[in-house]
């Protein structure tokens, strides 16, 4: 099996054959009318001009065509032709069961991997050195996280690169700072050839004092501005004693970035920089001269990348500063370089502040232009919008500040302690369950909307446990272990072999019929089963539009469908016991496609709540 989606395209295709009809008009879609169908069919209206037939007379011919064949009869409850040329197909519930029990049998809940693997390389951290993270780095470090995520569990292979900011004025900013603290410190004696020690001249507090200090003096002191620009020169030129306190820099930064990551369950598998692109930055740009590709303009090296068709007028991307200085984009264009030599990406995919839309648009133009990319190789741009208060404005601390990740990510899990005060629970339990809640508020709360848009952070409404919300999510998964924790109490099992049992167990009761003949089936149960049977057409539509937002659409819609289940029907106390089984089975697959879905998130789901 592949998906619902596309096992019902390929029906219709099907059929369009069998009825003469060219495969190309055999469009399939969800239908925007669940009251009257599951699926629907446009195609009979997108083939009546090409054939020259009414549009209703090519649907009948189609569903006959459907009604005729195996597939359909196998597949389709009820099929029809509807003026003034749709199509509307019913699944019948033996095929939902079926497709409910194939995806039970798999780990990976029987989605297809792609085809044809791609290698994907995610660069969404951003963080700079000798700096805190603060609210700004939110967005992409956990929008790219979970495309990472989709993206991996779709089939791909991918790398998450941290792409750390070490190589630009924040360095020069924090070496002339120190320098005017201890002069007498050896990184700063230029006639100095011993060891440098191994100890770092700071600690992380120090060094997150270091860097505002330094760049409010350099807005306010021209001399020292140039100061801070010289001493950014002299380290990417190699001087020792530079290198030396800049590795003391990195190494302190980054075992506190690692720390802050990982308690937002956010994880990469390159720990990079833009000083990593440093030595392939001089080829490079020799390689673009030599070409043609760039030249000098008052005094710096730029690369023309208007191209006929702009509807706006997009300047030359500067690639080398007149004073020798690698920018941003230099360093950007020499990672590529890199990236193409050590793990030819089929996609490389940014995730970065949408304000900064033109500079990667100068960045992919130049990398495609001068040829050090493939030209099949996809450059992709996510922009995100703004984390907004309720002011409408970026998001700030009271005081007007920049709130640090630290104490955000504070807040809410004190918000989620607050709304569990009554819980009966260990502390240490209660502490660990604050944390994977305050987090799911966080992330949900963010992922849900499209990473283009700006949205207001609610912290209240984000921590609420009703509506769409990552704590509603997590407490339909709990709702769920409990009821099963009590089947398996029931039945007297140990937890190694319930899983078993729940296996054996049959999906769906036995079929009812009506006076007609047609299945009687309990509505909650159905709607349950065909949100949970979506799952891989889900991940198919998030992966293809790197869209995370689609993830939490969906968990909400199947979190609805359970809860809207477990009111209208009797589980633990259904008195049949073949459906009483059932239902258990059907609610703990629900459970593990929630499970799931929240993990593409990187959220967790507590045992408890």
């Amino acid at each position: 099996m592949n998906s619902l989606l596309t096992n019902v395209s390929a029906a219709v295709r099907e059929a369009f054959a069998a009825a003469g009809y060219d495969e190309k008009y055999a469009m399939a879609s969800v239908s925007n009318r669940p009251d009257l169908c599951d699926y629907q069919s446009n195609g009979a209206m997108a083939a009546a001009k090409a054939y020259h037939k009414a549009p209703i007379v090519i649907a009948e011919e189609i569903v006959a065509a459907v009604l005729a064949s195996e597939t359909g009869k196998l597949m389709f409850e009820k099929v029809e032709a509807v003026k003034p040329g749709f199509i509307n197909l019913t699944l019948r519930p033996s095929y939902l069961s079926s497709f409910a029990e194939y995806m039970y049998a798999y780990d990976d809940l029987g989605v297809e991997k792609a085809a044809e693997p791609e290698m994907v390389i995610v660069d969404y951290g951003g963080a700079n050195i000798a700096k805190p993270l603060h609210v700004g780095h939110l967005r992409p470090a956990i929008i790219g996280e979970s495309v990472k995520r989709i993206l991996q569990f779709a089939g791909h292979k991918v790398i998450g690169d941290v792409h750390m900011g070490d190589w630009g004025m924040p360095m020069g900013l924090v070496i002339t700072e120190k320098r005017h603290r201890n002069p007498e410190l050896v990184y700063f004696d230029e006639n100095y050839e011993g060891e440098y020690p191994e100890e770092a001249p700071f600690t992380v507090a120090e060094l997150e004092e270091i860097y505002p200090t330094a760049s409010a003096k350099s807005k306010e002191d021209p001399e020292y501005h140039a100061e801070a620009l010289q001493a950014v020169l002299d380290l990417q030129n190699g001087r020792r004693g530079y290198v030396a306190l800049w590795n003391q820099i990195m190494k302190v930064s980054v075992a506190d970035l690692k720390k802050n990551y990982g308690n937002l369950n956010v994880s990469f598998e390159l720990w990079k920089g833009e000083s990593d692109a440093a030595p392939y930055i001089d080829d490079m740009l020799a390689k673009m001269e030599a070409d043609g590709f760039a030249h000098e303009s008052q005094g710096a090296l730029v690369v023309d990348i208007a191209e006929e068709g702009d509807k706006k007028e997009l300047p030359p991307c500067i690639v080398r500063k007149s004073d020798g200085a690698a920018l941003y984009a230099t360093t950007d264009l020499a990672t590529l370089v890199e990236r193409e030599q050590l793990y030819h990406p089929n996609q490389v995919i940014y995730v970065v502040d949408k304000r900064q839309e033109l500079h990667f648009t100068q960045v992919f133009r130049v990398a495609k232009k001068t040829g050090i990319i493939p030209p099949e190789t996809k450059l992709t741009f996510i922009g995100f919008g703004t984390m907004n208060g309720k002011d409408g404005k970026p998001f700030k601390t009271r005081d007007g500040g920049v709130m640090r990740l630290e104490q955000l990510t504070g807040d809410i899990e004190a918000e989620v302690r607050r709304k569990m005060e009554n819980r009966d629970m260990p502390e240490e339990e209660l502490a660990v369950t604050a944390k994977q809640v305050g987090l799911a508020a966080l992330k949900y709360g963010d992922l849900s909307n499209q990473a283009s848009k700006d949205y207001v952070f609610d912290l209240e409404r984000f921590a609420s446990f009703e509506g769409n919300t990552g704590p509603y999510i997590q407490y339909t998964v709990v709702r769920i272990r409990s009821i099963l924790e009590k089947y398996r109490q029931e039945l007297g099992v140990e937890e190694a072999e319930f899983g078993q049992t729940m296996h054996d167990a049959c999906i769906l009761p036995p079929m009812k019929t009506g006076e007609d003949g047609a299945a009687v089936v309990n509505d909650s149960e159905r709607e349950m089963e065909l949100v949970i049977c979506r799952f891989a057409d889900m991940v198919r539509q998030a992966a293809g539009e790197l869209a995370p937002h689609k993830v939490c659409q969906y968990i909400f819609e199947l979190s609805n469908a359970l809860n809207h289940f477990y009111h209208e029907n009797y589980i633990l106390s259904e008195a049949d016991e073949e459906k009483k089984k059932s239902y258990l089975k059907l609610i703990a697959l629900c459970e593990r496609v929630l499970v799931k879905g929240l993990d593409l998130l990187g959220i967790e789901a507590p045992k408890h709540m």
